[in-house]
């Protein structure tokens, strides 16, 4: 790093240049930083010939006109040539002027205010031989980068002003090809027709002809090429020293005692963390670290006795996350279906015991940010909602906190857990009998949730595989079954069976698995029935007293599942005519949108759909017209059409359109 400064001071220090420099990296590298912490004080403390330099910086990022650049050199010599001003700026240690005073700057030379009693004029500060210009975020500008570069070139090539231009060459490549694409393959696509090689076959793809057409005609690569060769004398690649630079953004954590003696504490935790991202984004890590002082305040505050393994845990996931989801290596739902730490153990001991290449990234994830770093708690939900969605659920960070303190100590959880979430081979031999045994106790109670009981079957025949415990299968098998059966007394609804189920490689051990998995089905599709028989009961008996709770409860939980099917006709009817005609009216049509709108979800209640539509034929049958009468009687009209909708001529007509 040290050759690359002097480097760029030997530039400086030549009496004559007709050629500008450039200092080439990555995005977030920390170019900028370099310029401000290593380049600019010691261009500003050389003194040649008498005259001591002094620089002007600018960021092109966001310039929409030339005009722009030359206002922002107007404002920077205006800080250096105001002794008013630089007399304010030396008192009070202020280095460059802030973004909103340069627009009040700006503004006053706009509306005639004067400096020293004479007017300012751009010109006076073109000639400026003992300055230097810094061109930074050269491939942000909204300018045509060429446009750009020919304007530079007036200063360096006639003014000879010494002139440093930092940018990220690669962007600049994608932006110079990117730019204006769809009329450029407009045109190419013109062109390949008028040429007659549009239709024209050959081994070339399509997509291939039309690109090689448009680099041909808007070759602005070879434009930059050339303007470069001309005004760039000297390209240096920035290789940033790290280890120096993330010290010195911890630097702004130090007015916060506690927090910077966490990170100083853990500096290589950082270091390592931000090597193993592979990438060399600083940018993304300062936002992580920003990040985390919230996490860190957070949980010092509300659970101020953590553990400090957790702290270290929660710096490297915050880090980890942010790099993973923001660097655009994968897309922010990635973690979204993973609530907790116990799924996120089970995803991974699931693909290491049993070899499963499903969940082939959270593996990855896991085994590049805490290789050689043990901890039991690896994924804390909270921190992923809060750097995904940039809010900070209390809720869950309060659930995880609390699961945290009470499951930090693996001894204390029960059995089947620590078999779910932790590699087998982490338990003791001495322990391993033990917890076999517990936890087969438990499934024979009927303890664990029937869906935690399939995915521990799956554990015992890897077990009984290899030897390590003395059972024959079918026997534990017949256990199991029966443990399904008696936690599915006391257990709800599971109604994400093939996301848990995900957890662990189930097609890989074979029938006895298919058997278990089946019978579970069985068993949840019991729970589901019981689930919507206690639902049907609730929302209906608000019909005819509760009419608004009815609506609303049925709007938000029923429109898209057959809840008819689960409640006795004779009362919905008895319900149904006791209503007003108005509420008569409003169930219709409720009824015949959610056909319309959800017709196979609610299939499997159209046979009471039809008893019910036959029980208020019967009723009105003979009686005398009332509206009453007459609202009933549209109403079966209505539950007719919805079932027609299930008539097979009627489906094979839908399905051809």
């Amino acid at each position: 790093m040290e050759d690359l400064v002097e480097s760029i001071l030997d530039y400086i220090r030549a009496d004559y240049t007709d050629y500008a420099i450039m200092i080439n990296g990555e995005w977030g590298s920390g170019k900028t930083y370099f310029w401000n912490h290593k380049i600019r004080d010691k261009i500003e403390t050389m003194q040649l010939n008498g005259k001591r330099y002094k620089t002007i910086y600018m960021s092109l990022y966001g310039i929409s006109n030339l005009e722009e650049i030359s206002k922002k050199i107007f404002i920077e010599t205006t800080q250096l040539m105001d002794k008013n001003l630089k007399k304010y700026m030396d008192t009070n240690g202020q280095a460059t002027i802030p973004e909103y005073a340069k627009t009040g700057l700006d503004m006053a030379n706009f509306f005639g205010v004067t400096q020293n009693g004479d007017k300012l004029d751009y010109g006076d500060f073109f000639a400026t031989d003992d300055k230097v210009l810094c061109f930074d975020d050269l491939e942000r500008a909204n300018v045509d980068v060429i446009d750009i570069l020919g304007y530079i070139n007036n200063f360096v090539e006639h003014d000879h002003i010494k002139t440093i231009i930092i940018c990220n060459e690669k962007e600049l490549s994608t932006k110079l090809k990117s730019s204006n694409l769809e009329m450029k393959t407009f045109i190419a696509t013109y062109l390949l027709d008028k040429e007659g090689n549009l239709v024209k076959k050959t081994d070339k793809p399509m997509v291939e002809r039309i690109r090689d057409t448009i680099e041909y005609v808007f070759d602005k690569a070879n434009d930059y090429e050339r303007i470069k060769e001309k005004l760039i004398g000297e390209t240096f690649e920035y290789a940033p020293e790290f280890n120096y630079i993330i010290n010195g953004i911890l630097m702004r954590y130090e007015k916060y005692p506690e927090l910077i003696r966490f990170l100083r504490e853990n500096t290589n935790l950082i270091v390592s963390t931000f090597n193993k991202s592979g990438t060399r984004n600083l940018r993304i890590l300062k936002h992580a670290l920003n990040d985390f002082k919230k996490i860190f305040d957070m949980v010092n505050k509300a659970y101020p006795n953590t553990n400090h393994r957790v702290m270290q845990t929660m710096l490297i996931f915050t880090i980890a996350i942010s790099f993973e989801i923001k660097a655009g290596k994968v897309t922010k739902d990635k973690f979204i279906n993973i609530n907790n730490n116990e799924e996120y153990k089970a995803i991974l001991v699931s693909s290491r015991v049993f070899m499963d290449n499903r969940q082939f990234y959270i593996k990855e994830f896991d085994n590049n940010y805490y290789y050689n770093f043990k901890a039991e708690y690896r994924f804390f939900k909270f921190i992923e909602i809060y750097i995904r969605t940039r809010i900070f659920d209390m809720k869950v960070f309060k659930e995880n906190m609390e699961v945290i303190i009470n499951t930090i100590d693996t001894d204390k959880l029960p059995a089947y857990k620590r078999l779910l979430t932790e590699e087998y081979w982490k338990i003791t031999d001495d322990q391993f009998d033990n917890v076999v045994e517990e936890v087969l106790e438990d499934v024979k109670n009927g303890r664990i949730k029937p869906i935690e009981i399939v995915k521990i079957f799956a554990y015992f025949s890897y077990f009984i595989k290899r030897n390590l415990i003395n059972y024959d299968v079918k026997a534990i098998k017949s256990v199991f079954l029966n443990g399904i059966n008696i936690a599915s007394l006391t257990a709800d609804y599971c109604s994400n069976v093939e996301e848990e189920l995900d957890q662990i490689s189930v097609n890989e051990i074979g029938p006895d698995m298919d058997e278990v998995v089946r019978y579970f089905n069985d068993v949840n599709e019991k729970l589901k029935d019981k689930m919507y028989e206690k639902m049907a009961e609730e929302i209906f008996k608000y019909i005819p007293m509760k009419m608004e709770m009815f609506y609303d409860r049925f709007a938000k939980e029923c429109m898209n599942i057959p809840i008819f099917k689960y409640y006795d006709v004779f009362q919905m009817f008895q319900r149904i005519s006791c209503a007003s005609n108005e509420d008569i009216v409003t169930i219709k049509e409720m009824l015949a949108e959610r056909a319309k709108k959800y017709t196979k979800q609610i299939e499997p209640e159209i046979k009471n759909i039809k008893k019910l539509k036959q029980v208020i034929d019967e009723y009105i049958d003979g009686k005398e017209p009332t509206i009453k009468i007459v609202m009933l009687e549209e109403f079966s009209k209505e539950l007719e059409k919805i079932v027609d909708l299930y008539k097979p001529n009627f489906l094979t007509k839908k399905d051809d359109v």
